[in-house]
Formats: C-alpha cells, structure tokens, sequence
C-alpha cells in the first residue's frame, strides 16, 4: 500500500510525528508504533460522517504539533519514548465495502508483521474486523484477545441485507476464528440493541459482555481487573477496539449511533490507560468519531486524548519492563521522576 495522505481533510499526521509509507519498509523499518487512518463510514447503520474521524483526531489539540506530548500521569512522552510514524489514510470507498475492509487488512498486517503495534482511527466499527484479523494473522488466530469499549455489542448477523457493517464487526471475527469468542470481553453495554436470537448466540460463543448496570453496581475498576485476566489467559496479546459511543453522548456527542448513559470521558480515559498499561497490547483503533454532529470538537478531543493515553502507557510500561521503578498514581506530580 503506497502512502495515500488524508482523504478527508488536511494531509497532517497525528501531531506532527514522522510520516512512512507502507510501501516502503525501510520508512518505518524501526518503528515502535504506525498511525493508519481508516476514513470510512460505509457501514453506518444511522447516521454517517465517520470518514471525517481520522483527520480530527490527527489535529484535535490546541498544542504545537511537534511530535511531543509529556503526560503529566505516567511521566513519558509518548511521542518520544516510543518510535510513532503515521503511514497516512488507506484508500477506501463507502460504496465497495469488501474493497476497502480488504485494503485496510492488508495495511494493518503490514504494520504488524513489521513488528509494530498498528493504531488505527477510524471510521464506523466495521472496520474492527481487518484491524483485528491484521494483527491476529501475524501473532497467530485465536492467539489475541480483544478488549472492547462500546455502548453496543456489535455482533449481528445479517444487517440491511449485508454480512458487514459497524453492528456486525465482532460476530465476523469470532466466526473466521480471529478471535476466539470467550476471549472476548465487553465494556459498556447499554440500551436496547440486540435482542434475545443474538444475545443466545453470544452466550453460546461464551463472550464476557460487561452491561453498564453491571459496571455501576459492581465498579468498573473491578470489572478491568476480572476482565483482564480472561483477556491473558491462553493469548498472545491483545487487540483494544475503543468505540467514542461508549461515552456518554453529553460528554461525546459528536458519533452516529449516541446511546445515554455511558462512561464518563475520564472513565474511558483511566481504562484506557490501564490495558495498555496492564496488558500487552498487539494493536488498537479507536472508531466512529463523526465530527459533523460536534459543534465544539469534543469528541474529536476525546479521541485524540485516547489515542495519546494508550501511548503514554505502552511507553510506560516498557520504561518499567526495563528495569525502572514502576509507575505509581499517587505519586505527587513535581516528586522526582
């Protein structure tokens, strides 16, 4: 895949890092992580506008983009620490849905057999499906787990006559043996979609699906850490698919299918943090930011900040793998680093 620039929108990478080109291994042949934008939206079930996701989460920040961004929490810069390159937007087209899932599978095993961890943004959660099948196919199927934060559980079957679409990405993966399905944990759940035919389905395929009610009663910390040590039992790594509509759309407006009460941005923001933290994470996306429906770009922010928070930990937790003192959260910000 040549380097194709940013479909929709200016032709930035994410805050300034390096660019590469797929097509030339040498361009990211030492890279720790590759940005890959996903602009599609030909599976949006409501309302579309997701091409537009990947060009506002590259640019929602009101810092220079200098390819630097200290976190204050984890003390590493992200950008930094770790070898990030953006390889640009791959070319898809809402009207050829199997061309263009096609051509971001292939960008994404290209990214991994490399050796590094591809970051995708997307895009409506269809494209969960290549990103996962791109890295499974190199660490090995059914040997990575998947994390996944959504307000829906997106397992349907055949939806408006189509075996693919946002609400259809996870069924597809467990039933190719992707993923394995009791490797397959939810966070999030809410509302009133699927109903009962689809719920038997997913109970048979033993997914661990964390219902928002669930979440409250128990707290969502207790819910990451029994989650987490199903996610490393028997895998690899693991593969983290972070939908914005699992935020409360108060907090996240600007997506295409908004379901009330979710996750506080700063929940999302401290999970995210954790799995990447906690778990060896092979891979991530971070899907349906659809910027029309957002006057003030806050959850273009919100992705933007989820994307450098699960930096800011993989750069952490492979600071402590090397021998430093590991991170502690209540350490005072100006105690020495």
């Amino acid at each position: 895949m040549s380097r194709y620039g940013a479909m929709y929108g200016p032709d930035l990478t994410f805050l300034g890092v390096p660019a590469c080109d797929l097509a030339d291994p040498a361009s990211f042949a030492d890279a720790d992580v590759v940005v890959v934008g996903a602009p599609f939206d030909g599976g949006t079930s409501h309302r579309p506008g997701t091409r537009f996701g990947p060009s506002a989460i590259r640019q929602a920040c009101y810092l220079p983009h200098d390819g630097s961004r200290p976190s204050l929490a984890l003390r590493v810069d992200a950008l930094r620490d770790l070898r990030v390159y953006d390889a640009g937007d791959v070319e898809m087209f809402s009207g050829d849905i199997e061309r263009s899932l096609s051509a971001l599978e292939s960008a994404v095993h290209t990214v991994a057999s490399s050796g590094a961890i591809p970051v995708v943004l997307g895009g409506d959660h269809s494209i969960a499906l290549p990103d996962a099948t791109g890295v499974a196919r190199h660490h090995g199927l059914g040997r990575v787990s998947l994390v996944h934060f959504d307000a829906h559980a997106d397992t349907g079957d055949v939806e408006f006559g189509s075996l693919h679409g946002h609400g259809q990405p996870m069924r597809r993966l467990i039933e190719s043996g992707a993923v394995r399905g009791d490797r397959f944990l939810q966070i999030g759940l809410r509302g009133y979609w699927p109903g009962p035919s689809v719920l038997s389905w997913m109970a048979e395929q033993r997914m661990r699906s964390y219902e928002m009610t669930e979440l409250v009663a128990r707290g969502l910390d207790e819910c990451l850490t029994e989650a987490f040590g199903i996610a490393v039992d028997e895998c690899e790594g693991v593969f983290l698919s972070v939908d914005v509509d699992v935020v409360d759309p108060g907090m996240a407006p600007g997506t295409g299918t908004p379901e009330p009460g979710g996750l506080t941005s700063r929940q999302l923001l401290d999970a995210v943090r954790r799995c990447c933290y906690e778990l060896p994470v092979v891979g991530v996306d971070v899907v349906e930011v659809a910027p029309p429906y957002d006057h003030a770009d806050i959850t273009a922010y919100l992705g933007n900040r989820v994307v450098l928070e699960a930096l800011s930990a993989i750069a952490r937790r492979r600071r402590d793998a090397a021998g430093g003192p590991p991170w502690n959260p209540r350490q005072p910000l100006l105690d020495a680093r």
